[in-house]
């Protein structure tokens, strides 16, 4: 197939998706173009659409039936152990302290923004890589999870009494997000909206929601909530899952340590050192805010042709694979 037209199709499938996200997918809708372009993530509106295309239909939806994955009764049978080696991690303060400013935990791209509104997240394992410090810490979830081969990635996740987390959602399809109540108010005061759709934890009570779609969270109650957040393999077809291949590589790049005993993945290491950067240029904001602006865009446009590039090469892989 020649270059031009596999630019064209290119094109073509790329605002197609994005304009199938922003206009037609679930029953939310994005309040206008500008929201979708902060929260959307539309550069990976085309890879994303392909894993729609090519996934079970049982994992077509925003809140799907745990009953489904008989592997999850690994977890579901052992919520009591794992409870326990959460609370111990948030009874001596670890889930405050290694999310510290300044410290390893806290220089994490993909859960930066939370950390503001008093979210706390103790890190299991992550696409590939098992994390030091929870094999010491919590050696029995560790090995628990390590019996679950389509768990990509788990953490402990704290939120606190009377908070939220705002509109959002995750920028790859690559997973099914997994939430198990470990120590939760077990109110309809805590929940979670999934494109409309209200859940409220309960202990020792499990959910499985597409992460793609918006979602927010509220904790209303005046107790906090504890539970075990997993990225859960999507089930999908082997075109979808050749896909996955190269975003499976992208999230291995996220690995955010615990503690300096834990591996930390290339994103960890350039926003640590972009940190220092971005805290001078909030100054230069209040100083020089068109300087400011001229920084940021730099920046941002710099972001987007590095995703467009992995975005373009993943996608010209796959029309020559189906072309040749």
């Amino acid at each position: 197939m020649q270059l031009p037209l596999v630019l064209f199709i290119l094109v073509l499938f790329t605002f197609a998706s994005m304009l199938y996200i922003y206009r037609y997918r679930g029953q939310t809708r994005y309040v206008s173009r500008s929201e979708y372009l902060r929260k959307g993530w539309p550069i990976f509106a085309p890879l994303n659409c392909l894993l729609y295309a090519f996934s079970d239909r049982k994992a077509l939806k925003p809140i799907i039936d745990t009953a489904q994955f008989k592997e999850l009764d690994e977890l579901r049978n052992n919520w009591e152990v794992i409870r326990d080696e959460a609370m111990a991690l948030q009874e001596k303060g670890d889930l405050e302290t290694i999310n510290e400013p300044g410290s390893a935990a806290y220089y994490d791209v993909g859960f930066r923004t939370f950390h503001k509104y008093g979210w706390r997240k103790f890190y299991l394992k992550w696409y590939g890589y098992t994390h030091s410090s929870a094999q010491t810490m919590c050696p029995k979830t560790t090995e628990i999870l390590s019996k679950i081969n389509n768990v990509n990635g788990a953490m402990f996740a704290y939120m606190p009494a009377n908070s939220e987390l705002t509109r959002h959602l995750d920028p790859v399809a690559c997973s099914l997000r997994y939430h198990l109540g470990l120590e939760t108010p077990n109110s309809d005061d805590c929940f979670i909206n999934v494109d409309g759709h209200t859940y409220s934890w309960r202990d020792g009570k499990d959910l499985l929601f597409d992460e793609t779609y918006l979602h927010y969270v509220k904790n209303n109650s005046d107790e906090s909530r504890l539970i075990l957040m997993c990225d859960f393999e999507r089930p999908m077809n082997i075109f979808g899952k050749g896909i996955n291949f190269f975003y499976k590589v992208l999230m291995a790049a996220s690995i955010v340590p615990n503690t300096i005993e834990d591996k930390a993945g290339l994103a960890n290491h350039t926003f640590r050192k972009l940190t220092p950067i971005l805290n001078r240029s909030k100054e230069l904001k209040k100083t020089n805010r068109k300087m400011y602006k001229r920084i940021k865009l730099l920046v941002n446009t710099t972001l987007l042709l590095l995703l467009l590039g992995f975005a373009y090469s993943v996608m010209h892989l796959f029309v020559w694979f189906f072309a040749s």
